[in-house]
């Protein structure tokens, strides 16, 4: 961990530590801090940030977080730490709001959404932007391609996947609504690159 960035460290240690509070108290922090459909009382404005350092179980966390450790610092680097936070939880809200807006208008069941796979695929997105030319090997299948190919094509999947809702359970909407979230801002701040934030 002593070669992760400070914001990526601890982000994955704070996502870490509140799955290991999920573990002990059983559905309490789910209903509270998990994102709900937003037309039903269960649903806080909250939610469209708590939900991210919540996990349905160890795999669940362990891709999410291995997607943070070998993205993420490098991206902060590039980014600087400040930017780095900002981004990442844009992401994080983009991905809820893409979500709760498709989820409304399928009239989906009343289920909650956990996870901070929008955040990190917005990462992912940043780093295929910056590092388009980098070689990633992947795990499965394990064939190496170029960073920019690999994110066009995990986004591309993750839309064939929402539209024809494949894989039920995951939701590939908030995946494209983090992406869309950290590529709308990267635009923005390479457009106004002496803007305060």
């Amino acid at each position: 961990m002593n070669n992760l960035a400070l914001i990526t460290r601890a982000l994955i240690i704070a996502n870490v530590g509140v799955f290991l509070l999920q573990l002990v108290s059983g559905d309490d922090l789910t209903y509270r801090f998990a994102l709900w459909p937003w037309h039903t009382p269960l649903f806080h404005i909250w939610q469209i940030v708590t939900y991210a350092f919540l996990h349905g179980g160890w795999e669940h966390i362990f891709f999410n977080m291995f997607g943070l450790y070998m993205f993420g610092s490098e991206v902060e680097r590039v980014l600087g730490a400040q930017r780095f936070l900002i981004y990442y939880f844009a992401c994080v809200m983009g991905a809820a709001l893409l979500h709760l807006l498709v989820t409304q208008l399928q009239g989906a069941a009343l289920v909650p959404t956990l996870g901070a796979s929008g955040g990190v695929f917005g990462v992912l997105l940043a780093f295929g932007m910056f590092f388009p030319q980098r070689r990633i090997l992947l795990l499965f299948p394990p064939i190496p391609m170029k960073a920019w190919v690999f994110v066009t094509v995990y986004g591309l999947i993750e839309l064939v996947m929402g539209v024809f809702g494949s894989m039920q359970g995951v939701a590939h909407f908030a995946h494209l609504g983090g992406m869309l979230a950290g590529f709308l801002l990267l635009m923005y701040w390479r457009l106004r690159p002496q803007s305060n934030y």
